[in-house]
């Protein structure tokens, strides 16, 4: 809905820009444009089936899509969402696995996730500026203290400095692996 209400305001070629910087960053990803693609599409068609089950479930649970893997994190009211939100994703066309670390927490707080925001922010930073590691490549969400890295590594070295980056922050409880090796 803000898209359009942007495109009505004159605002179209300030998103046409932000989707061509998107396209150009995903051009230098490992998986390329199609991969890039497909991964949107897979995480549009899950979103939708979220949508329509359930906006808490929306609102609670993140996703990250990668070469057809789907990592689920966040914090589920209870068992029934968690469940819920990884049999949706197993329905979208194209999804190749789904890795559940949705924890059932109904009594998080603000202030955990502000820094579990803090946390990733931190990581993206440190890995942005790391010239040894291909930052785009890879996708970070945090829950309770928890980082779950998920993408693709031109090399265990690279993989191994972006986990010492994610360890040496502060407030991090563990470092969670998903990351493939080229």
């Amino acid at each position: 809905m803000a898209a359009v209400a942007g495109l009505a305001s004159g605002c179209a070629p300030l998103l046409l820009g932000a989707a061509g910087g998107t396209a150009a960053v995903a051009s230098t990803e490992h998986r390329g444009l199609s991969g890039f693609a497909s991964d949107t599409e897979i995480q549009a068609e899950i979103n939708h089936l979220w949508f329509q089950n359930s906006l808490e479930l929306m609102r609670r649970v993140d996703m990250t899509v990668s070469d057809g893997r789907v990592l689920l994190t966040g914090r589920a009211a209870d068992a029934q969402m968690r469940l819920d939100a990884v049999r949706l994703a197993w329905q979208a066309k194209g999804v190749q696995e789904v890795i559940n670390e949705i924890q059932v927490d109904n009594d998080s707080g603000l202030m955990d996730s502000a820094r579990d925001t803090w946390i990733s922010t931190q990581l993206r930073t440190k890995l942005t500026f790391d010239s040894r590691i291909h930052s785009q490549n890879y996708s970070i969400d945090t829950v309770n203290g928890v980082v779950y890295l998920m993408g693709l590594a031109d090399s265990q070295d690279e993989l191994n400095r972006a986990i010492d980056h994610a360890r040496a922050l502060p407030n991090v409880q563990r470092v969670v692996n998903y990351v493939r090796v080229l």
